[in-house]
């Protein structure tokens, strides 16, 4: 199978999550012997194009033309995208589907689709309002109006939890059956032949001290705030512990100057940005690995800390709670209450017991139900799905120009803002809500 992959992030440039599953997916795919080609942002001295293993990767760069703002800059990228695509199909030949990954890529993936009538897939990552606990301005109900059409576009949805599919569903009205839960995966030989590496460690703790880590963005809804706020009463009950929070983003002065207003910041690191190399010597230093989200879709370190031997302390919001069991391969806290969180983490660093033996089945947990065959497999499953359709649409089509058929579907626009609420159609309900993205939104019949 011909596969394009359209995303704003590929390695070295990664921003979040969606550079690993890219990366990680579009390598096992092209190990089984199909011809993936990934279009992409080219970030500092990458090529504009590269053989990475086996996979196609091509990098574009936006017009010399300063962006006012991220949106108009993502609409620069899209019109990039579109003419990369082109060339790329030009010299490869048509593919057999397109995937696309998160709103940003959006308007290309739906010109491509219409113009070379490819069959397409998105994965939504994540959601704006899942990100912000609703839509509150103007900037926020744009990217929300654009995750809708991309979902609208799309034939099917992946999506990488339940809790993400039923946010899906009720955002987007995407219809059920099209939307599939497809989970991150992670290699599962990231830390094999890994130890412990001493003097790596005591740049950060004592060796009689207790590590307690987090990887991810330095952002609201990662709740790191949660930990700190969770950290007196931890050192007041076990005191030899060090907290260790590495990434970027920008709540990191505001965390340290909470850190600082709890009197607690001769305990806490913040390391910025680990390379590949850091981050595996820090899971391996660590004792426990926190993520205590207010949303998560999914949570890839999640698994990382579970692969790597670290006692995993989660928050039961969204796809972490449904990576973790409670108290069999990690432990779970309320999302948002520190208390929780103090008590979950205190609980592994006083049962050796139980640290030992949830570390153990959290790696089997991992292996064998998060590594990217599998995965891959169940995205190949959706690849041949939508595609089938496709197909059977395009003999539909056929028929109904041979037999003369020329009944048009209703059509829909969105309304303005300064139009009112009403949706104006003689559509059956259940038309309505395979075109709305949600009961609130407004939209009106277009006219011809």
């Amino acid at each position: 199978m011909r596969i394009m992959m359209l995303t704003w992030e590929y390695p070295p440039r990664i921003v979040g999550g969606i550079a690993r599953v890219v990366h990680d997916l579009s390598h096992v795919f092209a190990n089984q012997g199909h011809e993936v080609h990934v279009i992409t942002y080219k970030e500092g001295n990458t090529k504009e194009f590269e053989k990475d293993g086996e996979v196609f990767v091509h990098r574009i760069e936006t017009y010399p033309i300063n962006a006012n703002n991220l949106v108009d800059w993502v609409m620069q990228f899209n019109f990039c995208v579109i003419e990369k695509a082109a060339d790329v199909i030009k010299e490869f030949g048509k593919f057999d589907v397109v995937h696309a990954h998160d709103w940003l890529v959006a308007y290309s993936a739906r010109t491509i689709k219409n113009s070379y009538k490819i069959p397409l897939v998105a994965t939504i990552h994540a959601t704006e309002s899942g990100r912000n606990k609703g839509i509150h301005d103007k900037n926020q109900g744009y990217v929300n109006d654009v995750e809708w059409l991309l979902t609208y576009e799309a034939s099917d949805v992946i999506c990488n939890s339940l809790y993400m599919k039923n946010e899906i569903s009720h955002l987007f009205g995407k219809p059920w059956e099209n939307i599939h839960v497809v989970p991150n995966g992670i290699n599962v030989n990231k830390f094999d032949g890994k130890v412990r590496d001493w003097d790596f460690r005591r740049n950060y703790a004592s060796d009689n001290e207790k590590i307690i880590f987090f990887a991810g963005r330095i952002v609201y809804e990662k709740g790191i705030q949660i930990l700190l706020d969770a950290a007196p009463k931890i050192l007041q009950n076990y005191n030899d512990v060090k907290f260790i929070i590495a990434g970027r983003g920008p709540c990191l002065d505001e965390l340290k100057s909470q850190a600082e207003r709890l009197g607690i910041s001769n305990r806490v690191y913040f390391t910025g940005y680990l390379n590949d190399v850091q981050i595996t010597k820090m899971y391996k230093a660590a004792d426990v690995a926190v993520f205590p989200s207010l949303y998560e879709p999914f949570g890839i370190v999640a698994l990382e800390g579970m692969l790597s031997g670290a006692a995993t302390v989660v928050s039961d919001t969204g796809g972490l709670n449904e990576i973790v069991s409670h108290g069999i391969d990690g432990m779970k806290s309320y999302s948002g209450n520190a208390n929780s969180l103090a008590d979950s983490i205190l609980e592994v660093l006083f049962n050796h017991d139980l640290c030992k033996q949830i570390a153990k089945n959290a790696y089997q947990k991992v292996t064998k139900e998060y590594n990217w065959e599998i995965i891959a497999k169940k995205t190949m499953d959706v690849y041949k799905q939508t595609i089938k359709t496709a197909k059977a649409n395009q003999v539909k089509v056929k028929f109904e120009e041979k037999a003369g058929i020329k009944e048009k579907l209703p059509s829909f626009a969105p309304l303005s803002a300064q139009e009112d609420n009403t949706i104006t159609t003689s559509s059956t309900d259940s038309e309505i809500r395979g075109i709305l993205p949600n009961p609130l939104r407004k939209f009106k019949k277009a006219t011809d």
